[in-house]
């Protein structure tokens, strides 16, 4: 049992009503599955630039910052595009990139490529998306590789941080009906991804001007995770399965001398 005193507006799961505890409960399950895709986009967006099938600091540093050693077409078909092109393809491209990408080589071997493969989405029609409909269009992806451009890392940066500010404000929520001791131990569960999300946006920035701020992307988005986890397991647990300490199911009972 702790000796620090419990706040009078603490209510624990189980003194909730029911319909709120199933609340929760709905909450937690969407949230988590939300999370759960969330990092296999992450992991499949960033994955394999740099030739390893795993999510590396160097993948990182490639995703903000770009690589001296290839183009931007190839950053991306050897990463996040990877699955959309078969292996023969890709080496078809990567020779033409790498014989001066010129427009002969484009309109005999490239183009008929790149129509089957990418025009449904890379068309022009959608702004966010690098338009690879015709040589010209092209051109802009195969200059050399500087990473992700400001404009749309501001772009990012902003529904990033609204969205995982409004999942943690819930999650810590939710958490902080939960019996944890000692108190400090709960508030740095709830306030770590806040301090992780401004550092995560934050060194996108800075790695474009120095690659060492990828480690604080990687450890940044493993806190995240780390936290969204301990809080989704204890709450989870504790809205169903925890029998609450005597003590605190019982301060409100009259007791008689």
């Amino acid at each position: 049992m702790s000796d620090q005193p419990i706040h009078r507006l603490y209510r624990h799961f189980k003194e909730l009503p029911m319909s709120m505890r199933f609340l929760f409960t709905g909450a937690l399950l969407a949230l988590g599955m939300g999370y759960m895709f969330a990092m296999i986009y992450v992991y499949t967006s960033d994955a394999g630039r740099d030739g390893n099938p795993a999510l590396t600091v160097e993948d990182i540093v490639i995703s903000y910052s770009g690589t001296s050693d290839g183009t931007k077409i190839e950053a991306a078909l050897q990463g996040p595009m990877s699955a959309m092109i078969s292996t023969d393809d890709l080496a078809e491209i990567l020779t033409w990139v790498g014989a001066g990408a010129g427009k002969d080589g484009y309109e005999s071997t490239v183009q008929p490529i790149i129509a089957k493969n990418c025009l449904d989405c890379h068309d022009g029609s959608n702004p966010h998306l690098s338009n690879l409909d015709g040589f010209d269009n092209i051109q802009s992806v195969v200059e050399q590789d500087t990473g992700t451009d400001l404009h749309t890392l501001v772009r990012v940066s902003h529904i990033h941080l609204f969205g995982v500010t409004f999942i943690f404000f819930i999650m810590g929520f939710i958490f902080s009906h939960a019996w944890i001791r000692p108190v400090w131990v709960k508030s740095l569960v709830v306030f770590t991804p806040f301090l992780c999300i401004a550092a995560d946006v934050s060194s996108w920035y800075f790695t474009k001007l120095y690659a060492g701020f990828a480690w604080v992307v990687l450890i940044a988005g493993g806190l995240m995770g780390l936290c969204f986890a301990v809080m989704w397991i204890i709450s989870m647990y504790q809205l169903w399965f925890y029998k609450v300490p005597d003590h605190v199911s019982d301060r409100y009972k009259i007791r008689e001398i």
